[in-house]
């Protein structure tokens, strides 16, 4: 899962990042509304936290220039604005949910995971291809009723080849997806993923090939009785 946060206190940002960090998540942080209006050009993301109280715009226009843009992701709105007429506000423009601060780092990632779980579109809730199965919000992997322990950028990789199942995924992509701004990912370590993850579903019946496109990419596919 890929969050976009849009928080301008840099201490809350590195708290945060630190918190989703912690569950296998990725996580772009920005302190500016048009750095986030950037991010979400660049790349996907699962879900937005968003802080009310932004420098360069408020939260509520910013959220709702997004609906107006048809962009459904879930978003959690986090402030300080604890008056009820303020959160009814939030939620009229387009929250899914809202947390006022301070709060638990325990209940932000609930929240996350019950969000993401009911997302119809965004986040599929479990992904399935031929014998294998993962659970989005609860990170498992089961092949024929046994849990297979990946490590969590494996777990990264197997849901965006299962996310396009059958079709080939070029390699820069899945570098995007495993880079937060920032932080780039070479060629050579996407190779060693894939390689670790073939590894670990050998051992089970999973029916699945991850196969690669020489010079384009990787792509999984079903196994041939």
């Amino acid at each position: 899962m890929r969050i976009l946060l849009i928080e301008d206190s840099s201490r809350l940002r590195e708290l945060l990042c630190e918190a989703i960090h912690d569950v296998g998540w990725k996580i772009d942080a920005f302190a500016l509304a048009q750095e986030g209006r950037l991010a979400l050009q660049e790349a996907e993301y699962d879900l937005l936290l968003l802080d009310l109280g932004l420098p360069d715009e408020d939260g509520i226009a910013f959220l709702r220039s997004l609906r107006a843009a048809r962009i459904q992701m879930p978003v959690l709105v986090l402030t300080a604005r604890s008056a009820i007429d303020e959160r009814i506000a939030g939620l009229d423009a387009g929250a899914d949910d809202y947390l006022v601060k301070p709060f638990h780092n325990g209940e932000l990632i609930a929240r996350i995971r019950a969000l993401t779980r009911r997302a119809p579109a965004t986040v599929m809730p479990v992904l399935e291809f031929a014998a294998l199965e993962y659970d989005v919000a609860s990170r498992r992997v089961v092949c024929a009723g046994t849990e297979i322990a990946l490590a969590p950028s494996e777990k990264g990789l197997l849901e965006l080849l299962m996310r396009n199942g059958g079709q080939v995924v070029p390699k820069p992509k899945i570098e995007h997806a495993f880079s937060e701004f920032g932080d780039e990912r070479s060629s050579n370590a996407v190779e060693l993923a894939v390689s670790r993850l073939r590894k670990k579903l050998e051992g089970h019946p999973t029916k699945v090939l991850i196969e690669t496109v020489r010079g384009v990419g990787y792509m999984m596919r079903e196994a041939r009785a």
